[in-house]
């Protein structure tokens, strides 16, 4: 009889011996941190649900540039919660979409057969997850698992940032760098939605594109930089930070609102210095330098299943992989330049 193994990322082998009887699963797994080359294929013992869980059959996974960092584990604060040699959950990814394959005892909003979407902190580059039954709200008809697995980190922190940070009104002018990417993208539409009146930067290729999202206007960053035009804005969400601080704060209104979110930076605290560099100044100036961290709320997917279902909102999709190609995937990611999503189908 084989001797059950756990692997030094967490999850939980099948011995040869035993996989015939075993129910399991493939997923992509690291044992260490590094580059996309980290990643292998294995075959997991399935989890099955708590009492407040739900089994998902994963059908989709989308990818973000967190997934990047932590598989690299850089900048190096990612280790603090993730693990500080080598990665506490070996399975990456958050996002997913698929089918509900059992639920635990105290779950009843979900049943066996119903489609959903949501995040697992368990990792989601596998067949199955086990997830929260908070984290998960039903698909929206006609909507496939893919689009449904691009939704959830990237548009709940668009969503958070326009809605609760920048309090987005009708009327007011916001600005979204980094506009063709996965949170910008839908920040474009997020605001539009609104009744803003949105201004999109973006590189040359990418200009069709969000002007579809209903951007009124849209700058080319390789032809001309945003903060020298004169023009001003209510609300700057900067996803890119290619500009020191206080050159962006030339673009924003007196008492205009300003959101770094990026995870650019040094190598061992990555975005922390401008965090601080812009709570410090927040304190001498009327204008609002708001860097905040996204919290995945279940009313908030609620919100943008509605968005979705009405059709204010459409995401993205820049390529789909299989999982066996995931290391391809996080490659591309790592890169930058996403137009809107990566997805895994599985």
């Amino acid at each position: 009889m084989g001797i059950e193994q756990r692997s030094d990322a967490g999850a939980r082998l099948v011995p040869e011996a035993e996989r015939a009887g075993a129910a399991t699963m493939r997923a992509a797994i690291q044992y260490r941190y590094g580059p996309p080359s980290v990643l292998e294929m294995a075959e997991l013992r399935r989890p099955s649900p708590g009492r407040g869980e739900v089994l998902v059959r994963v059908r989709a996974a989308s990818l973000h540039p967190g997934d990047s960092y932590i598989m690299t584990g850089e900048p190096y604060v990612v280790r603090l919660a993730f693990g500080l040699r080598r990665p506490r959950h070996g399975i990456p990814g958050r996002d997913l979409a698929g089918v509900v394959a059992a639920v635990g005892t105290e779950v009843t909003a979900l049943r066996p057969g119903d489609e959903v979407f949501g995040w697992s902190t368990a990792g989601t580059l596998a067949e199955y997850a086990c997830v929260p039954a908070r984290n998960l709200v039903s698909t929206p008809a006609g909507l496939s698992v893919v689009a449904a697995a691009a939704v959830p980190t990237s548009a709940t922190t668009a969503l958070q940032a326009l809605r609760d940070i920048a309090n987005v009104r009708p009327g007011q002018s916001v600005l979204v760098t980094g506009a063709s990417g996965g949170v910008g993208s839908f920040a474009v539409q997020i605001a539009k939605a609104f009744g803003a009146e949105v201004t999109a930067v973006c590189s040359a290729r990418n200009v069709d594109l969000v002007r579809s999202l209903g951007a009124d206007h849209v700058v080319d960053y390789t032809r001309t930089d945003f903060t020298r035009t004169g023009k001003r804005y209510d609300v700057i969400l900067d996803n890119v930070e290619a500009q020191p601080l206080a050159a962006v704060r030339r673009a924003l209104m007196p008492t205009g609102t300003l959101i770094p979110n990026s995870g650019h930076g040094g190598r061992w605290l990555g975005p922390i210095g401008r965090v601080v560099d812009a709570r410090l100044r927040s304190g001498f100036t009327r204008q609002r330098l708001k860097p905040f961290t996204s919290f995945g709320k279940r009313q908030d997917l609620l919100a943008l299943a509605e968005l979705l279902t009405a059709g204010k909102v459409t995401p993205v999709i820049d390529r789909t992989y299989a999982l066996d190609d995931a290391a391809d995937a996080l490659r591309h990611v790592g890169a930058g330049h996403t137009r809107g999503k990566v997805v895994i189908a599985i």
